[in-house]
């Protein structure tokens, strides 16, 4: 069964920690990767660079419009990056993401 693999970024490791404990603890994540990067990008008419933090979230499909709004309200950047794969791994990981996860009520769903 495939799952979402979100990709986020943040200004710090701490931030970064923070986020992805909180959304593991409410099981709207899986697991949460933790790793830095250096990124440059447009911001404000220049080039930036500087370095970054990464997670990578696994979560249900059904999940994805709670996890996205979550980690918008948790973010500190004005525009944070929020992107989502679908992904596959092998059965037992798939498995073990769908049960460590909350599945979305019905009523949730439907909107």
């Amino acid at each position: 069964m495939p799952f979402l693999l979100f990709y986020t970024t943040y200004p710090n490791e701490a931030t970064a920690r923070q986020i992805a404990n909180k959304l593991v603890e409410r099981k709207l994540a899986a697991c949460a990767n933790i790793f830095p990067i250096t990124s440059a990008y447009w911001w404000q008419g220049a080039v930036q660079q500087e370095g970054e933090w990464v997670s990578l979230l696994k979560t249900r499909l059904e999940l994805e419009t709670a996890l996205e709004k979550a980690v918008q309200e948790l973010h500190p950047y004005e525009v944070p990056c929020i992107m989502r794969l679908e992904v596959r791994a092998n059965e037992a990981y798939e498995k073990w993401v769908e049960e460590s996860t909350v599945p979305v009520p019905a009523a949730s769903a439907a909107e």
